[in-house]
Order: structure tokens, then C-alpha cells, then sequence
């Protein structure tokens, strides 16, 4: 008998639930009706950056020798009287393909860059991460996320870590804030 009447409690419980859902505002709908334009959104979103990447140009080379590259450029830096600005990231990140696409496509930021920067893009990918390099400037990348600036002198020492999202405005950079960076990176002209 126990059995029994815990057994309809449960039942006249279930009932009065459904009840009490069907009766509310919303008339027992549920509220998904939010969640899939979020979704829409994001996949319209993730649409518009992936057809934004596949336009932009792809600077880095996972098959560079990334080492090699930068003595290189360390020794051209020497030199021309230049310093050393290294873009670490991946043609997999549109904000590192932004940023190399901003600065070619600024005049005065080229300018800049062009006057007083030997310039590279240091490769991270799951073809190549340079591990050995990002080792000897302390994984920036790690830290910061990418793009990263690791900024050299001419002797190839390391000066300055620059995060990026310091420089974003909106959904690209600000002109001023890269300016005022690579202005006050640039080597001292004595």
C-alpha cells in the first residue's frame, strides 16, 4: 500500500509539472529560441573571418630556418644601423595576418618600419613551432598569445616583448598606437 501511494505521489507530481509549464508565459515552449541565432551568429562570424584570411597574405614559412634567418638579419641589421623586429605568430592567425597586412598597407608605417626595422615573421604552427628559437627569447608567445613582437638591436640582443592586443583598436589596430611603438623602438640615431 506504501508502494502504491508514494507511487501516485510521484505520478500526481509529474503531472502538476507539466501543468504548471504549459500554464507559464511561455506556453511550455522552451528558450531555444535564443540560443541559435547566438549560434548563427558566430558561424556567420567564423565565416567572415575565414573568408577575410583566405584575402589577406600569408608571410610566414614553416619550412624557414627560422635561426638561420634571424643571424642573418641580425648581421644586415649591423650593418645598415637597423634593429631586428621579429612578428612571431601564424598565417592561421587572422590578427597576425592583420597586422602584417596594416603595416604594408599604412604608408607611414611603412615608412617607418622600412627606415629603421629589418623585419621577420617567425613562424608557430603545428608544422613548426621554432621551439629552440622562442626558447631563446623566453616564449613570448606562451605569455602573450600572437601575434608577439620580440624586438632586437643590431648585436642581436633582445630589447623588447611587445603583446599585441596593446595596439588593437576594434577589430584591426590603432595607427597612433603602432606608430608611437615603432617610433620608440627604432634604433637611436646618433
Amino acid at each position: 500500500m506504501k508502494k502504491l501511494i508514494i507511487f501516485a505521489s510521484l505520478g500526481l507530481s509529474a503531472f502538476a509539472f507539466s501543468q504548471e509549464v504549459k500554464n507559464s508565459p511561455d506556453k511550455g515552449k522552451q528558450k531555444t529560441a535564443l540560443i541559435v541565432p547566438t549560434e548563427q551568429k558566430e558561424l556567420e562570424a567564423k565565416k567572415k573571418a575565414a573568408e577575410e584570411k583566405a584575402k589577406l597574405p600569408k608571410p610566414y614559412d614553416p619550412k624557414a630556418d627560422a635561426e638561420a634567418d634571424i643571424n642573418k638579419l641580425v648581421a644586415q641589421a649591423n650593418k645598415e644601423g637597423k634593429n631586428v623586429m621579429i612578428q612571431a605568430g601564424g598565417n592561421w592567425c587572422i590578427w597576425c595576418l592583420r597586422f602584417n597586412n596594416y603595416v604594408q598597407t599604412t604608408p607611414e608605417l611603412k615608412e617607418i618600419v622600412d627606415k629603421n626595422y629589418v623585419y621577420y615573421h617567425l613562424n608557430f604552427s603545428p608544422d613548426n613551432k621554432n621551439e629552440k628559437v622562442f626558447a631563446k627569447y623566453g616564449n613570448p608567445g606562451e605569455k602573450f598569445g600572437y601575434p608577439v613582437f620580440i624586438i632586437l638591436d643590431k648585436d642581436g640582443k633582445m630589447i623588447k616583448v611587445q603583446q599585441s592586443d596593446v595596439l588593437e583598436e576594434g577589430k584591426g589596430y590603432s595607427k597612433e598606437k603602432v606608430k608611437e611603438f615603432f617610433t620608440t623602438w627604432a634604433p637611436k640615431k646618433g
